[in-house]
């Protein structure tokens, strides 16, 4: 993992648990991190914290993000509305290694109730540790992606 990237991660309520074991992964890896919340399992609305890191990365403030909710689809939903941001729910290795590969993600979505702490932190490294291949056909893919956004 790249110490000199800079991160964003937040959860609701439901994804809390996870986020702790996630961010204590994180700087273990010593890695530049900011957590946006939840900071315990009181009810919050999970749009608020998905707004918050996917406009950090859209403008540029931290390269990735990292959002947990119980299901993950929530978040993915809310930080998908960000011009910039292509957030891809992974329920595992196989999905975080193509979501950058072939779609250039940079926000990456968990679930805390679907997704182990163990697995987490190994999806976590897969995804942040494998770049977007560039290659014409993805990249002509994505470009159509950041089409729709601009009308």
């Amino acid at each position: 993992m790249t110490k000199n990237m800079k991160f964003a991660i937040g959860s609701d309520h439901a994804g809390f648990k996870l986020k702790e074991k996630v961010v204590q992964y994180l700087r273990s890896c010593e890695v530049d991190l900011k957590d946006y919340g939840a900071f315990s399992e009181e009810r919050i609305d999970y749009p608020d914290v998905a707004i918050e890191v996917s406009k950090g990365v859209a403008d540029g403030d931290f390269d990735s993000g990292i959002l947990i909710c119980g299901t993950g689809i929530g978040m993915s939903m809310a930080a998908n509305k960000v011009a910039g941001v292509r957030a891809a729910l992974c329920r595992d290795m196989d999905c975080a290694e193509l979501s950058r590969l072939h779609n250039d993600a940079n926000v990456l979505v968990l679930s805390g109730w679907k997704t182990s702490p163990e697995d987490a932190c190994k999806i976590v490294e897969k995804w942040m540790n494998t770049p977007f291949s560039n290659e014409e056909r993805h990249a002509r893919r994505v470009g159509k992606i950041a089409e729709i956004e601009r009308d």
